[in-house]
């Protein structure tokens, strides 16, 4: 125990600074970038739309799930096919907290390579999509992901967002992470995945079966990599991990295929798989990731007084950055239980696919544009969204599902 402690402790020094200056970074997208800022660039069928939206994507901090009802937003305002697909590819490989985490963790090397690589999928994924898929073959839907009400000072809703939404949205992922990577650094034995010989490309496939079906956080998969690097992992095998994993998961793909065609999802899919491998290749072939040591060099560098006793202002940031943590969870669980009150007029649906506040809002934007709807509130925590006014349930489900969520029903009315 006191192994595993000494380990998350340090990961999390390490990582801290880093994470709490990339959100506070987002958090300023997020307020002082117009509304309606990306649809203006990437409305015209051509590769300039897709280029502007995979720059405009990768620094972004919206997971695999938080980028599908922005992506659907987008498509509304009349973004192009392809660009609709590069946003989708490149947005969750990467945001400017992970780069800033990856930088921290894993060198200089390993934070280049990233945002590259998301450019060069979003770009290849978009360019095919213009190519191949055709106008008809994307459905088209009401609702959008991109508009969502907030009050306050913008000081104010910055540190809200950086601090407290996002950490909600992928807090306990991250949590997660920094756990699984103290547990792979004194659990795993040393050089265990050289197991598999001088076989980069097994370990790769091996990785895709893995991380491409589960939900992973762009953020919270850093640690993880980094620990099985220090375990034998190839550095290529780890970038696959850090590029599909964050890109893709079973859910995404149900809500693509659904909402933009099954053309477009396996162009989608097969442009993350491949080139998360060709980059994994290339990494090897360059060496990059390989001053991250394995095994003995792990333990050795461990040992250094930076990596033993981090600084005080390491350790006040990681202070912070549990503290918000924990908070933005606790608040998240007791939503989960609190007790829905049904006022006159007031109706209460039940809403699957919302994980984080991208969705929340992708949810309330749509229902609010339906004839004789008041109010909207969506709780991810209970999977219910609460409706005042007039508007029928047909209508609220078919904004629902527009905006490429399941609804599950009426739960209670007055």
């Amino acid at each position: 125990m006191k192994d595993f402690l000494s380990e998350f402790l340090r990961m999390t020094a390490e990582m801290s600074p880093y994470l709490l200056l990339g959100f506070l970074i987002a958090g300023g997208l997020h307020v002082y970038v117009p509304r309606n800022f990306y649809a203006r660039y990437l409305s015209r069928d051509n590769k300039f739309s897709v280029l502007w939206a995979t720059l405009l994507g990768i620094p972004l901090p919206l997971c695999s799930c938080g980028v599908i009802p922005t992506a659907i937003g987008l498509k509304n305002e009349r973004a192009s096919k392809g660009a609709v697909a590069s946003f989708l590819i490149a947005t969750p490989q990467t945001g400017i907290d992970s780069i800033l985490a990856t930088f921290s963790v894993m060198g200089l090397g390993f934070a280049i390579v990233r945002p590259a690589a998301a450019l060069v999928t979003g770009l290849c994924g978009g360019l095919l999509v213009n190519r191949l898929v055709s106008e008809t073959d994307t459905a088209t839907t009401a609702g959008d992901g991109l508009c969502r009400v907030e009050t306050g000072s913008r000081l104010w809703r910055v540190l809200k967002y950086a601090y407290f939404d996002m950490i909600q949205d992928i807090g306990l992922r991250l949590l997660i992470g920094l756990i699984l990577a103290a547990v792979i650094g004194i659990a795993v034995p040393d050089e265990f995945f050289l197991t598999f010989g001088n076989q980069p490309l097994l370990q790769m496939l091996v990785i895709l079966v893995v991380a491409v079906p589960m939900y992973i956080c762009s953020t919270g998969s850093i640690p993880v990599a980094a620990a099985l690097i220090m375990k034998g992992l190839s550095p290529g095998a780890a970038l696959v991990m850090l590029m599909a994993g964050p890109a893709v998961n079973i859910a995404s793909i149900l809500v693509v295929r659904k909402s933009l065609g099954k053309r477009f999802t396996c162009i989608y899919l097969l442009s993350i798989v491949a080139l998360s491998v060709f980059f994994g290749l290339l990494v090897n072939a360059f060496g990059i990731g390989a001053d991250i040591a394995p095994a003995a060099g792990v333990h050795a560098a461990c040992c250094t007084p930076e990596k033993a006793s981090p600084g005080v202002f390491r350790i006040v940031c990681s202070i912070l950055l549990l503290l918000f943590i924990i908070v933005a969870l606790v608040m998240k669980l007791f939503s989960k239980f609190k007790k829905q009150v049904i006022a006159e007029g007031v109706f209460v649906y039940g809403v699957d696919g919302m994980h984080c506040n991208h969705c929340k809002a992708a949810v309330e934007s749509a229902t609010l544009k339906v004839k004789g709807v008041v109010a909207a509130e969506a709780d991810i925590g209970t999977g219910t969204l609460t409706i005042t006014g007039t508007a029928s349930e047909t209508d609220i489900r078919t904004a629902v599902e527009s905006a490429g969520f399941t609804y599950t029903g009426k739960k209670a009315d007055s």
